[in-house]
């Protein structure tokens, strides 16, 4: 199945081909979290941040409210977070208005027996714990400074390592913000961390 991101300032007209090359499209469904346009073919389109408002359908071509939606400009946190390394940051719109970054030394996995392989585990699982406590600590320190601003939280990295910094007391009221797709990066690096928006801010396009 074809599958694209598109992002905000790209979609207007991506959508105006799309309607031109499938059209007439007889109506538009506007759900909480999709948009869904019926032509010759189908075009259903998840939008970021949802929810969508308002709802319900109507006739015809009618792209403007995703395209408002897309637009707005949105104050995101964004907390990325793999073994030895993360980084939290605070957006307006593309603008990284706030961040830190860090990194903490994490052995790989010993392949050797006995006592040895143990002794290195036990060392290897203090180094996790200890990258994990900074990464909270780093998570803590930027998003909380921006709490009444932030409308939306965006994770991505490793789930596990994220599950675990997330239950720090500090950062319980990231959940009721939280968006549901972890997004897939590299080691958590200022310039990973800058170019979140790329992804965060696309809506996904799938034509059936």
């Amino acid at each position: 199945m074809e599958r694209y991101e598109v992002p905000p300032e790209r979609l207007g007209r991506w959508l105006e081909r799309w309607a031109e090359a499938n059209g007439p499209v007889t109506r538009t469904e506007l759900a909480p979290g999709r948009v869904t346009f019926h032509g010759a073919a189908r075009l259903e389109c998840d939008l970021p941040f949802p929810p969508l408002a308002p709802t319900g359908e109507r006739e015809g071509f009618e792209p403007g409210p995703l395209l408002e939606h897309v637009a707005r400009e949105r104050v995101v946190g964004v907390l990325l977070v793999r073994l030895g390394g993360h980084a939290a940051g605070v957006f307006a719109g593309r603008r990284l208005v706030d961040s830190k970054v860090g990194s903490r030394n994490v052995h790989g996995r010993h392949r050797k027996g006995g006592s040895s392989q143990r002794r290195f585990e036990r060392r290897r699982d203090g180094q996790a714990r200890v990258a994990l406590e900074a990464a909270a600590e780093t998570a803590a320190g930027v998003l909380t400074r921006h709490r009444r601003d932030i409308e939306a939280i965006v994770l991505g990295g490793d789930r596990r390592a994220l599950a675990t910094v997330l239950e720090d007391p500090r950062l319980r009221w990231l959940a009721a913000l939280t968006a549901d797709r972890v997004l897939d990066v590299p080691d958590p690096r200022l310039a990973v961390l800058r170019a979140t928006p790329d992804a965060f801010l696309a809506t996904t396009v799938r034509p059936r």
